[in-house]
Formats: C-alpha cells, structure tokens, sequence
C-alpha cells in the first residue's frame, strides 16, 4: 500500500474506533479515559491482534492486513456491512468467501465467551487454530494475544511442541488422547478444504515432524472420542479439574471449547484465583 492509502485506512479506522463508547463491547468506562471512544489496546483486544500492529495501522506505518484481519477489525468495531466492504476495499482486499477454514468468529459468540467469567472458553477453527478466547482462558492455558498466528495451532504445539516443562499442551491429563482426536479430526479438514494451501501444508509440516502423527494420519480414522472432564497441571495454582463441554457451530466450521469447574471446589477456587491473576505473571514458552 502506498502512504496515501495506508492514511486513509488509519483515518477510517480511527475514526470507527472513536465512536464506540466502552459500554457498546461490554467494555468498564473507567474514570481516567482521555479519549473518545475505545482505546487502541481494546480494540486490539477485541480483534485479537498486538496494540503494536493496530497502533502501527492507525498511524499508517503498518503493512497491508490480511483478510483475516480486517474480518477481526470490522467486527471489533462493529462496522455494518457498507463499512466492512470499505475497509476491505481501502485495504486492497476486497471482501470475498474464504478459500478454506473460517477464522472470522462471529460477534455473538465473542460477547459470550467474554459474559462467561467463570468459565475459561475458547473458540477453534476446522484446523485447531485458537481464534478467540476470553481472559480466564489465557491465564489458564496461555496468553494467546502474545503468540503469533502460527503458535496458535494446537495440532502443531501438540505434535510439535514446544511443551513448556515437558508437558504437553498445558498439562492436560488427557493430551495424548485429545491430539489423536486433533489428527483424525484434522484428517476431515482437510478432506472439506482440499485445495486450501494452509491446510495442505500444515498436514505436510505435521506429516514430515512427527512420526506419530505420521503414524495416526495412516490409519485414517476419523472417528472423535470427546473427553467429558480433564485436569490442567497449571505452573501457578497447581491442577486444575474441570468438565470439558464443546460446541459446534456448523456454519463456520468451529468448535467452542468450554471449561468450567464444580461450583465449591478446589478448582473452582484456582479458576477464580487465576481470573485474578490474569496473564500478569505468565511467561509464554519459547
């Protein structure tokens, strides 16, 4: 994109973002905002990118956003579909159907995920890709915000690693079990979308990393075997027992991951605990 147009796009972004008052997105007013509408770390938040690359969009120094973005950004700012088209348009990216997997999460079901505080929720694509989470999900697995896009895919961190500790995927009792269930489903995906390069080389990667991977995508099982309840090892509050619910929304190919613990128990207590915690004093694996 050439100056003008990346000041163009920083204008309209801008100026959508002054026009939402916090209470619009669920949002505390708070008693020292010194600027109208939201700031430029909650709609980052509400967009699930970095405070740099949307500051660095707005003052029009950014590189040119990709589809999946600017899906994040109209919808974080609740832009109408005549806006969505614009800033599609301003970007370069004229807004068509996806290739491949959905990633833009719709508005309704991040509201949800941010009215559930007792329970930590996470939303994932058809390729396991973490898409949307609300903040007792990031302080119990991991700050997703912090971890570029790639880092995200749990079907990579689980056959891939990195594991913080040696554990895999957070310490979860069931992680051998959940990422052969993450292989045949995967498996599925990529039988959807056969001509989506991502998905084609995420199987490659996974295919050429990972013996047992290799192994499970041989036998070409595709059946899922759902976990009803799991414990997380957590390095902070110590395990963590919850019941695990998923949701499927069928029109995006996505799944709702929700975590909840028993009301009065231990778990219960390090849930609320951590919601206290936050992410303030997590370390992001390398």
């Amino acid at each position: 994109m050439d100056r003008h147009v990346r000041r163009e796009l920083g204008d309209f972004l801008r100026s959508r973002r002054e026009r939402i008052t916090p209470a619009d997105v669920g949002l505390p007013a708070g008693t020292r905002r010194r600027t109208p509408g939201l700031r430029r770390e909650e709609v980052a938040q509400l967009a699930f990118i970095s405070t740099e690359y949307y500051t660095r969009l707005e003052q029009a120094r950014g590189p040119r956003p990709s589809r999946e973005v600017l899906a994040q950004l109209a919808r974080a700012l609740r832009m109408p579909d005549a806006e969505r088209a614009h800033l599609h348009h301003l970007a370069g990216a004229p807004p068509g159907p996806p290739p491949g997997p959905s990633r833009e999460v719709r508005q309704s079901l991040v509201d949800l995920l941010r009215r559930l505080p007792e329970a930590a929720a996470v939303v994932v694509s058809a390729t396991y890709e973490v898409i949307a989470w609300n903040e007792l999900a990031a302080a119990l697995m991991e700050d997703f915000s912090a971890l570029p896009r790639r880092d995200r895919n749990l079907v990579r961190r689980a056959f891939l690693g990195p594991y913080r500790d040696g554990r895999r995927l957070y310490g979860v009792s069931d992680a051998d079990e959940f990422a052969r269930t993450m292989a045949r489903q995967l498996h599925a995906a990529a039988a959807r979308y056969p001509r989506d390069p991502e998905v084609t080389a995420l199987v490659d990667e996974l295919l050429d990393g990972s013996a047992e991977f290799a192994r499970l995508w041989a036998a070409h099982d595709v059946t899922s075997r759902p976990t009803l309840c799991k414990t997380f090892a957590h390095p902070l509050v110590g395990p963590v027992s919850v019941s695990c619910d998923v949701l499927d929304v069928a029109d995006r190919d996505q799944r709702v991951f929700l975590y909840t613990a028993a009301p009065g128990s231990p778990s219960a207590e390090a849930l609320r605990l951590l919601s206290v915690i936050g992410t303030q004093r997590m370390s992001v694996p390398g």
